[in-house]
């Protein structure tokens, strides 16, 4: 990263653990001034003080993405507070593990509205803000899954596809002010995802997806993710190997349906 980023204000959701905590230290660690946020407020006080003593600084803001009323404001004193927003890096979501005949309805909502309205909320409060400093990079993160169908994830899924539309927008309607839109496809990645996804009863899967097991680290996400950003890329492909169904998908729709129909959803 070098001094790429230094001194820039970064505002990074999902930051007390994976993907999210793995790039608050790249950031930090470069000089970046960040705001952490997340809905586990202990767990981003971990995360500030192992940031003690590196090159930038950290603010921990927790907030719930599920309390879209509430953003607005909270960005506004962000905004007041660093002075601007030069990067937002929406991380925060929640996964699935359900089929869809027994995933009830307030269960799709639930998700939607964090993985979808919690980050167009976030985004809206904070493009205004962005728009007068002169610009800004927003980021959000879909899925590998966000591109296709996958089981046990139908809602999840869902949320991410609908992310690809409002950002591919955002982009279109805002490139004339100097804001810069990726969309990270991340692939398998050794992060937690699958411990706090949603059942059909709500409650947490609480166990370790086999193939995420196997994914690489948060950290080399973010490393991946970090030169996608500074190259500008309107999307980010954040994994390995597994990211050749995006391709499979693409251009051989029949072989990819019966590969996926044979994968192991867990």
């Amino acid at each position: 990263m070098n001094d790429f980023y230094s001194g820039r204000v970064v505002w990074i959701t999902g930051a007390s653990s994976g993907i999210g905590e793995a790039l608050v230290y790249k950031f930090v660690s470069n000089g970046s001034r960040v705001v952490a946020s997340s809905c586990d407020s202990d767990q981003l006080d971990r995360v500030a003080d192992r940031c003690s003593g590196m090159k930038g600084s950290i603010t921990a803001v927790p907030f719930d993405l599920a309390d879209t009323a509430a953003i607005e404001k909270l960005a506004g004193e962000v905004a007041a507070k660093e002075g601007r927003i030069d990067i937002l890096l929406n991380i925060g979501g929640v996964s699935q593990r359900a089929l869809i005949i027994d995933t009830p309805l307030w269960l799709d909502r639930r998700i939607m509205e964090v993985n979808y309205f919690g980050t167009i909320a976030l985004t809206k409060a904070v493009l205004p803000h962005m728009i007068s400093a002169g610009g800004g990079h927003i980021v959000a993160t879909s899925s590998i899954s966000g591109r296709f169908g996958f089981p046990l994830r139908s809602a999840y899924s869902a949320s991410k596809q609908a992310l690809h539309g409002f950002f591919e927008t955002l982009l279109l309607e805002h490139k004339k002010d100097n804001i810069r839109v990726s969309v990270l496809i991340p692939g398998r990645v050794r992060t937690k995802i699958s411990f706090s996804a949603l059942t059909a009863s709500g409650k947490e899967h609480g166990k370790m997806d086999e193939g995420l097991d196997k994914g690489i680290t948060p950290e080399r996400a973010a490393e991946q993710i970090i030169r996608g950003l500074k190259r500008n890329r309107r999307e980010i492909l954040v994994g390995s190997s597994e990211l050749l169904m995006l391709s499979i998908r693409k251009y051989f729709p029949a072989l990819f349906f019966r590969l996926a129909g044979k994968i192991k959803p867990t």
